[in-house]
C-alpha cells in the first residue's frame, strides 16, 4: 500500500513538472531589459551625453517585455511621463511613479514610453530615456479583407431583345439590365508567422504533456 502511494506521488510530481515546462514554452518570448545594460538608474557620468537613450536605441522592444530599474530608494525614483513632461523634465504630474529601489516596468502596449528621474536635477543631467515598443506583429502581418475593399463586379449591359413577330406580343422594356455575378470568395488571410509558431508550440507542448502523462500513469 505504501509503495502504491509512493508511486502515485512520483507520478504527480512528474506531471506537475511537465505542466510547468509547457507554461515556460508558452511564455518564453518575454524579455527583461536591465536599464542602461546593468539596471543601474542614476545620473550619467557625462551629463552632456544621453547614455540611456543610446542604450535604448540598440534594443528592440516587444509587448510583454519588462524594464528593470535599480537605484537607492531614498534618493531617487522612476517616473513614467508624457512626451511634453519628458522634454521639460517636469516631475509634478507623472503617469506612474516607482520608488521601491528595484522597479520592474511592464511594456503593455506598442508605441513610445518616456521615463525620467523623480529628481528634477537628475533629469536635467540626462537621467531619462525613451523606448518605442514595436506593434504586435500578429496584427501587422494579418491581412483583413473587408467587403468595401473588394472590387465590385462589373455591370454587364444586355441589349433589349428584338420584338417577336406576333402582333399580340409585348416587347420587353428597353434599357440595361444589371447582372451581378456571384462574387468570388475572398482569399483567406494567412495567419501571421508568430501566431502560427505559437499555436504549433502550444500544440506540441500539449501533446508532449499528454503523452508523458499517459506513459507515467501506465507505470
Amino acid at each position: 500500500m505504501a509503495q502504491t502511494s509512493s508511486r502515485s506521488y512520483i507520478k504527480s510530481i512528474y506531471i506537475l513538472g511537465l505542466l510547468c515546462l509547457l507554461l515556460l514554452i508558452q511564455n518564453g518570448d518575454a524579455y527583461e531589459f536591465k536599464v542602461g545594460g546593468s539596471g543601474d538608474w542614476s545620473v550619467p557620468l557625462d551629463p552632456n551625453a544621453n547614455d540611456y537613450n543610446q542604450w535604448a536605441e540598440r534594443s528592440r522592444y516587444q509587448i510583454g517585455d519588462t524594464l528593470l530599474f535599480v537605484y537607492p530608494a531614498d534618493k531617487d525614483s522612476v517616473l513614467l511621463v508624457t512626451k511634453e513632461d519628458y522634454a521639460n523634465c517636469s516631475t509634478t504630474a507623472p503617469l506612474e511613479k516607482y520608488s521601491d529601489g528595484h522597479s520592474i516596468f511592464n511594456l503593455t502596449h506598442s508605441g513610445p514610453f518616456y521615463f525620467i528621474s523623480g529628481v528634477h536635477d537628475n533629469c536635467v543631467k540626462n537621467e531619462k530615456f525613451q523606448v518605442v515598443v514595436m506593434a504586435d506583429r500578429s496584427i501587422n502581418n494579418q491581412t483583413v479583407t473587408s467587403p468595401s475593399s473588394s472590387p465590385s463586379p462589373s455591370t454587364a449591359e444586355v441589349p433589349p431583345a428584338p420584338a417577336p413577330s406576333d402582333e399580340g406580343a409585348t416587347s420587353p422594356p428597353t434599357g440595361s439590365v444589371d447582372i451581378n455575378p456571384s462574387p468570388t470568395p475572398s482569399q483567406e488571410s494567412s495567419p501571421p508567422k508568430n501566431s502560427a509558431c505559437s499555436i504549433v508550440m502550444s500544440f506540441v507542448g500539449s501533446v508532449g504533456a499528454f503523452i508523458g502523462s499517459s506513459i507515467l500513469l501506465g507505470l
